[in-house]
């Protein structure tokens, strides 16, 4: 029987497990969010399945609950990175496929930055999809139990509720993400990021990540933050997106067509003891993580 083999990455503290999708396929959602929990598991912000072959890299995305995502801007660094180091890819540019689209990717000489073409920042609410009846939702009052706020939304193949702030407060972050990410406006809730903008090349967010929660780093919500401040017009083509763990450099070209450079660093290599299942059982009975 195939070990269950996996590959622990991290991006700017944002951390995944990398498997192939034989292993991943003997694994049901409730053993997934064991693999996931820090003290049960390995503990992961979520777990990368390498679903194609050696022409067609794919990738699936599992979250901690056990939900899909579309695309994240971290994973593909880092599945780029695992793809890399399996000696499937070079330094050359190549495609990766993904539910939220295709994107290119290029690893770095020192095998350590990554840059990710995320594809175009779509500012449409069915996109997300949310339920508001406008071509665009920029600056839109969205009303929570306490307080009405001013959000911006953006899909960059997954959905992106962007919320300006004067300061950033992480502790702002944990009030208001799960409200923000399960809100009756987004049917398949949202990520969320509260943002606070430094100057017109610099931005440092706070980020709520749907089926996650609270996350030191995001690629995906650093490309919509700074998409969304772009279409403001508060910031320029090139931007330094600051998160508490660490830093992303992303730029524009075109009609807002994004890309991402960052880092990414290997952690381990690992075969899963079965006794983790036992060990975890019960654990979720009674709680059903939402699709």
């Amino acid at each position: 029987m195939t070990p269950l083999l996996f590959h622990k990455y991290h991006g700017l503290g944002n951390d995944y497990l990398v498997c192939h999708r034989s292993v991943a396929d003997r694994l049901s959602q409730e053993q997934i969010r064991l693999l996931c929990h820090p003290h049960y598991g390995i503990g992961s912000d979520g777990l990368l399945i390498d679903s194609g072959d050696a022409v067609n890299p794919t990738l699936r995305i599992i979250n901690p609950d056990g939900s899909e995502a579309e695309k994240s801007g971290n994973g593909l660094r880092i599945y780029a990175r695992y793809l890399f180091d399996s000696e499937r890819v070079g330094h050359q540019p190549f495609l990766v496929h993904t539910a939220g689209g295709d994107v290119r990717c290029q690893v770095a000489e020192d095998a350590h930055q990554i840059t990710v073409e995320m594809g175009r920042a779509n500012f449409s609410p069915a996109a997300l999809p949310a339920l508001i009846d406008l071509p665009e939702a920029l600056n839109y009052p969205l009303p929570l139990r306490e307080e009405t706020l001013s959000v911006s939304l953006v899909s960059m193949g997954n959905p992106h509720c962007v919320v300006p702030v004067e300061k950033l407060d992480l502790a702002q972050v944990h009030r208001l993400g799960p409200q923000i990410e399960r809100h009756p406006l987004f049917p398949k809730r949202t990520n969320v990021q509260l943002v606070e903008v430094v100057d017109r090349q610099t931005l440092r967010i706070g980020i709520w990540e749907r089926g996650a929660g609270f996350t030191l780093a995001s690629g995906s919500s650093s490309c919509a933050a700074a998409s969304v401040m772009r279409k403001l017009g508060r910031v320029g083509d090139r931007v330094s997106v600051r998160m508490p763990g660490g830093e992303l450099q992303i730029a524009f070209s075109g009609d807002f067509q994004v890309s991402m450079r960052g880092p990414v660093h290997k952690i381990a290599t690992l075969t899963l003891d079965e006794d983790c299942f036992a060990g975890g059982a019960g654990l979720f009975t009674g709680s059903t993580p939402a699709a």
